[in-house]
């Protein structure tokens, strides 16, 4: 009678572990890569939300710098899970605004830590600029890989 052989040989075995080692190796900084931008992703939305109400008030009352002219005024969220802050970077001139998301420095990914996503206008709210693509300093301090591709 012949005996056959039942379950893995250590070296099957020892090639199974090595192969989901590569794997994890390879999959734990995407996935870290994929997380840090979803939470850009809140701070680009958060300051997204302004830009409609800005457009309004310069086609209604004119330059941002002018009398009246209140961010606190425009309502929405300034605050998110990964962002501390939502705020008006410097002082408005004329038909150039810059609203920064500021990024909290714990519970979100060492990537983002503490640094700002930013979105202007210069033109009162026709055209914006989000990202690396803001010409105000300092302006966006997130890395461009992690970026939502209309920012880059």
């Amino acid at each position: 009678m012949k005996h056959l052989q039942q379950g893995f040989t250590l070296i099957e075995l020892m090639i199974v572990v090595a192969i989901i080692g590569i794997l994890a190796a390879v999959a734990i900084p995407s996935y870290q890569d994929y997380t840090a931008r979803a939470q850009v992703t809140e701070g680009m939305s958060l300051t997204s939300q302004f830009k409609t109400p800005l457009a309004e008030y310069f086609a209604d009352k004119g330059p941002y710098d002018g009398a009246g002219f209140s961010f606190a005024n425009l309502g929405g969220t300034l605050t998110g899970k990964y962002v501390q802050t939502v705020a008006v970077n410097g002082a408005p001139v004329g038909g150039t605004i810059e609203v920064m998301a500021t990024f909290k420095t714990a519970g979100v990914s060492a990537q983002i830590t503490g640094d700002t996503f930013s979105i202007e206008t210069q033109d009162g709210g026709k055209t914006w600029a989000c990202g690396n693509l803001v010409s105000t300093v300092p302006a966006t301090s997130v890395g461009s890989k992690l970026m939502p591709g209309a920012c880059k």
